[in-house]
């Protein structure tokens, strides 16, 4: 269904009946862009590899209150996969399988709203990520507006949760939305701060892609997901230093650089090894719960 301002005003008392929203009462009134989602970078490479992002599986991050998952894809035999820059390095599985876990989920928490940012660097044909969404499912859950929101034209959380409309979907590149409209532009809602962030250049909070923008009108994400450089240009995740990255004061440090700069906090906080440290913590925090 697509979202539109006379939905929202059919829906406005509708997002009462949501007692919580996301955990909350106090977000179901808040608009989806004033709100903080700590995110999972890389969400379904699991283990303790050095190819592996996460301890958790996609649906454990969910349980534990992260609500903004962020996925990698690659081109297996024409079709997207969950795979960490090549499928030789690692392979979580096919596209298909991985939303079939998060509809699971979704089906089960109907006061919650979820996003996912999906990488699409092969340029695999946007219909094929469609079809994965029709055959789980999930595409009964999606977010599409009828033409490109201002930040200040979201509806709030609790609209989204009436409408049943809960999931949002953005992609970094080589989407279409004329194609397939609910998978969204994701740098035309968004600015993000340097990715693959080293201890070099983890305090901060400038713009990096899409470019040169302004952030006026955007939400932004703040990539805090610690990288250790083994070789030149060869960057793996620092498990070990998990439990002061993901803490509190860690996280805030650079939230507070990204106030300063821009006079709010960022809409998510992309982190490694959400499971350990203060995630859920911070998260509330930021949205001044």
């Amino acid at each position: 269904m697509r979202y539109s301002t006379a939905f929202s005003a059919l829906t406005l008392a509708a997002g009462s009946l949501a007692a919580d929203c996301n955990g909350h009462a106090e977000l179901c009134s808040r608009q989806y862009s004033k709100v903080t989602f700590i995110g999972a970078h890389n969400s379904p490479f699991v283990g303790i590899g050095p190819s592996d992002n996460q301890f958790t599986s996609p649906t454990q991050q969910l349980d534990q209150g992260i609500r903004f998952l962020q996925a990698q894809t690659q081109d297996k035999d024409g079709q997207p996969e969950m795979c960490h820059t090549s499928c030789i390095l690692e392979d979580a599985g096919s596209l298909q399988d991985y939303l079939a876990g998060i509809k699971t989920w979704v089906d089960g928490h109907a006061n919650e709203v979820v996003t996912l940012l999906i990488t699409n660097p092969d340029a695999i044909d946007i219909t094929k990520f469609g079809d994965a969404f029709k055959a789980t499912g999930l595409d009964a859950y999606v977010f599409t507006p009828e033409s490109q929101l201002g930040f200040n034209d979201w509806p709030t959380l609790g609209d989204m949760i009436s409408s049943g409309n809960r999931v949002v979907v953005f992609m970094d590149y080589n989407m279409d939305t004329s194609k397939v409209p609910y998978i969204l532009d994701e740098f035309a809602y968004y600015f993000e701060t340097p990715f693959s962030p080293t201890s070099d250049n983890f305090n901060q909070c400038n713009i990096d892609r899409p470019g040169p923008v302004s952030a006026d009108g955007r939400m932004f994400l703040a990539n805090h997901n610690l990288n250790i450089e083994v070789l030149p240009d060869v960057l793996i995740p620092a498990p070990l230093d998990a439990p002061d990255t993901n803490s509190i004061e860690s996280i805030t440090s650079q939230t507070d650089i990204c106030m300063k700069n821009y006079g709010r906090n960022p809409n998510v906080v992309l982190l490694d090894f959400v499971s350990v440290g203060d995630a859920i913590a911070a998260q509330n925090q930021l949205n001044g719960l």
